[in-house]
């Protein structure tokens, strides 16, 4: 039988080239089985004898391992008791393309004859050959390529003529959704780890389990992280299970000042919990230090008891950093600044690593050197741009040439307009809709032309692939490009004209798209609104203009391409996001309030996501080896346990086999008199996702997009702010004839090292971003005194609950074992998860009251501290202060 795949692609001349795929499936393809007497074999791999002693399969059974297994499991594979087992061509050809080494050893396996090892085609089965459903991943084709063909041969085995309750086949995988979708199958299927141990016979194979994925190996103890500091590469040794403990429930509370040598020693014995309260987890030791990664640690000086010492210690303000000793003469000068600090070395019986001054940076609690600290610390480049970078800026006054619109479409006369956040000047994206003769509708989303600017290679590219992204501070940016790039030239403000890289449908009025097409083009935006003003205009029935029209247009297919989003599984998740009000001369927040989301966000936010998976498809189609991709995996089901227990506690169901089953679920749960809970949920929900990452298309083969239930997508839409954009828009130029290439936009492993970098610089700027929130919350916190706010229950833990405040979208930790008053009954319930404290149980979702403070007795780590007013618990609650009226506030600078 023969199938094929017939596509057209177009060459790097401008030709085009029909490309036929041709795939042979056959009949005739061996079992491998000695016991099977349909095959027409001419030689057998497999044994009719297959036994084995095991607990789980005590009769004579092959094993079929899945990728995972093979690629994490191949020393338990190796171990001459191991034999009988069938390695379908899918996990051949995976194994092949993620690991040389383990197919190196695999291939070597295959060919031992006494170990029994045989490679069943599948792919060229007629009736074990599978073809990829729309919409599904290439990762869970190919497990529904292993479960078909373990089901073919249980079946198989059954109809041949050996004994009907003999052989049997058992599928060995460690990913629990495959797991369960082949027991649906009536397929024997156990997790690898299972099957190990339940082997009797030999019990010395437990030991060469390697670890899955989702265990990580919990190092407690300054003993056992033997002077690795926090991003250090360390060889670890597995300690004996008898030693190993269980990671604590406890939330540690910071008492202000450093600690001594005893207190920490006692911190550490408060961590080790006995095995009774929790399950055990792998735990071990740092036995060598392979790579060290020491930087300058921003921090401040404890200054030495000893009068005249020059020997003190350095606090760093990363709590995962030991501290150091250093040795200087100005300890009374640099008392209550902020410094840098280098370690040296850490000598070998000495509790803290040798290290020296580096700079000081300001006095601590400044805004301006808080934000330093913040910025170092996170590892932002925040350097002026320098005259090499700035050299490569286009020469002032600036205007389009005849020879720039050759090549390029003139879009100036559509009524174009952008929609973004008050205050923006480096707009990225605007959007028009018209009607077309035919009755359909004309949508544009125009992206600024960056890489018209910014030219492969030169000193303006590289700093802006080594910076990433822009990151946006409160009160502050921090650009990926020079300011004359980023707020003018390629900023697509009203009324001027602007390069711009267009991507056009035709649609009808369903919102299905008829015609798709790209374009480098000119035009002039006809206005620069905010959400709220783009708002307004919609709602305003008296208006009835060509961007009021061009608006409502745009709106209305945003609302139906967001219902069809829903309906294929995308999920709507929430999280607070905060806004300040800063006072315009002091610059310090004078109002703090969560940030309302309206219908033109969502309108902007449909296209932006619509023009993003448009082009990766183009992009992916043109170059399937070195496009740049963003892919969001799915969490594995361990993510989802806090989720599944908040919604149990309050009877509601939550299905998380796919994410339309999340999806569907959550739009369901609702609970009678509490309408916030949904939003909770949904909070919850987003704490257990995974990070949406980069990567080069040709390094990967799982492109899938879990939360936005979209099969391919990329970054496309914000080339003045992300890097990856830039590469996405030298890729489309390419494929639409409209740029030139360069060998490392093709290298893959060029491309997939700065997706990585990307990656790294993504992390870090959403860290550096949620740093900033905090600190000028406390700010806002500082002049405030003590207030009361209601809250409910975010997290339970063994001695405290996690409150949010969703006024603030500030979260804060209860405290129920305070060193300055009689520690309750605390009784904690980790199923539940339930604390019960003296009388009253707090669980997940409770409503709680509480006073809200600024602690700032460390005035390096300050924070806000919560104390729980209601319910009211006797030696536990605290009494509701009186709030006095706020003094009329000062003029705001919105």
């Amino acid at each position: 039988m023969l199938k094929s795949k017939t596509f057209v692609k177009k060459t790097r001349s401008g030709g085009v080239m029909k490309i036929v795929r041709e795939h042979y499936l056959r009949d005739d393809i061996w079992c491998g089985s000695e016991s099977c007497s349909e095959c027409k074999q001419e030689s057998t791999v497999l044994q009719r004898d297959a036994c084995i002693e095991s607990n789980l399969c005590p009769y004579p059974h092959y094993l079929i391992p899945d990728t995972n297994v093979v690629l994490h499991q191949i020393d338990v594979l190796e171990d001459p008791v191991i034999r009988n087992v069938i390695i379908v061509q899918t996990v051949l050809q995976e194994v092949r393309h993620r690991s040389a080494p383990v197919y190196k050893r695999l291939k070597d396996i295959i060919h031992e004859k006494e170990k029994h090892f045989y490679t069943f085609t599948n792919e060229h089965h007629n009736e074990t050959f599978v073809e990829r459903e729309p919409g599904e991943s290439a990762n869970d084709r190919n497990d529904r390529a292993i479960r078909v063909a373990a089901k073919w041969y249980s079946q198989h085995l059954k109809t041949s003529k050996s004994d009907p309750d003999g052989l049997k086949v058992v599928l060995l995988t460690n990913d629990q959704g495959n797991k369960e979708k082949a027991e649906e199958s009536g397929l024997l299927v156990y997790k690898c780890e299972e099957y190990i141990k339940s082997l009797i016979a030999n019990p010395e194979l437990v030991d060469q389990l390697a670890l899955s994925n989702d265990d990580k190996v919990l190092l407690q103890g300054l003993q056992n992280l033997n002077r690795a500091v926090h991003q250090d590469v360390v060889a670890v040794q597995l300690l004996p299970r008898d030693q190993w403990v269980a990671p604590s429930s406890v939330v540690l509370q910071d008492e202000g000042a450093a600690k001594d040598d005893d207190a920490e020693e006692e911190e550490d014995r408060a961590l080790r919990i006995s095995a009774a309260e929790a399950a055990r987890k792998p735990t071990g030791k740092v036995v060598g230090i392979i790579k060290r990664s020491w930087r300058p640690f921003c921090g401040m000086l404890n200054v030495s008891h000893i009068k005249e010492s020059t020997r003190h210690l350095f606090t760093p303000a990363d709590r995962r950093v030991p501290r150091i000793r250093i040795e200087t003469r100005q300890a009374s000068t640099l008392a209550g600044q902020r410094i840098m600090v280098a370690i040296d070395g850490w000598p070998r019986h000495s509790r803290y690593p040798n290290g020296h001054f580096v700079r000081s940076l300001g006095s601590a609690g400044d805004k301006e050197t808080e934000q330093e600290v913040l910025l170092l610390e996170h590892d932002v480049p925040h350097q002026a741009f320098s005259q090499a970078v700035l050299s490569f800026l286009p020469k002032m006054p600036w205007s389009i040439t005849p020879e720039d619109m050759v090549k390029r479409e003139d879009l100036r006369h559509l009524t174009v307009c952008s929609v973004d956040p008050p205050g923006c000047t480096d707009i990225d994206d605007a959007l028009h809709c018209r009607e077309l003769d035919n009755g359909n509708l004309e949508v544009g989303v125009h992206i600024a032309d960056v890489s018209h600017f910014i030219r492969p290679g030169n000193a303006l590219d590289k700093e802006a692939a080594n910076r990433g992204t822009t990151v946006y501070l409160c009160g502050k940016r921090i650009d990926m490009v020079p300011e004359l790039l980023s707020s003018n030239l390629c900023s697509l403000r009203s009324d001027v004209e602007r390069m711009a890289f267009s991507c056009i449908w035709e649609m009808n009025h369903k919102a299905e798209i008829l015609k798709t097409r790209f374009t480098k083009s000119v035009i002039n935006s006809k206005a620069s609104l905010t959400y709220a003003e783009a708002q307004m205009r919609i709602d305003d029935t008296t208006r009835t203009d060509d961007i009021t029209k061009s608006l409502r247009g745009l709106n209305k297919l945003a609302k139906i391409l967001k219902k069809q989003r829903i309906k294929n599984g995308a999920l709507m998740l929430s999280s607070l996001e905060v806004r300040f009000h800063i006072d315009s001369e002091t610059h310090d927040p004078i109002d703090l309030q969560t940030k309302e989301l309206m219908e033109t966000n969502s309108m902007v936010e449909e296209f932006m996501l619509l023009a993003n998976i448009s082009v990766a498809q183009k992009i992916y189609d043109e170059f399937p080896d070195c496009a740049m991709l963003r892919k969001h995996p799915a969490p594995p089901p361990s993510n989802y346990d806090i989720l599944l227990k908040a919604a149990k506690s309050k009877a509601v169901e939550i299905h998380t086999d796919s994410a339309k089953a999340l999806a569907d679920s959550l739009d369901m749960a609702k609970v009678d008199n509490f309408p916030y809970f949904n939003t909770l949920l949904r909070i919850l929900a987003t704490r257990c996702m995974m990070q949406a990452v980069y990567f080069c298309s040709g390094m990967d083969s799982d492109f899938h997009h879990y939360g936005l239930a979209s099969p391919i997508y990329t970054h496309f839409t914000s080339p003045i702010r992300r890097y990856a954009d830039i590469i996405v828009h030298r890729l489309l130029a390419v494929a639409i004839g409209a740029d030139s290439t360069y060998p490392d936009l093709m290298d893959k492993p060029k491309q997939s090292a700065l997706a990585n970098n990307l990656n790294y610089r993504h992390k870090m700027s959403q860290y550096a971003q949620r740093a900033s929130v905090a600190f000028h919350t406390q700010l806002f916190f500082k002049s405030r005194g003590i207030l009361n706010e209601e809250g409910f229950v975010l997290f339970v833990r063994k001695n405290a609950i996690i409150v949010l405040i969703p006024k603030f979208g500030l979260e804060g930790t209860v405290f129920f074992d305070t060193k300055d008053k009689a520690t309750p009954n605390l009784v904690f319930d980790e199923e539940g998860p339930a604390l019960k404290v003296e009388q009253h149980t707090f669980c997940i979702f409770d409503k709680v009251k509480v006073t809200i403070s600024l602690d700032d007795s460390n005035i390096q780590h300050q924070k806000i501290r919560m104390s729980l007013i209601h319910p009211v618990i006797p030696g536990v609650s605290v009494p509701a202060p009186d709030v006095e009226p706020q003094a009329k506030k000062p003029k705001l600078d919105r």
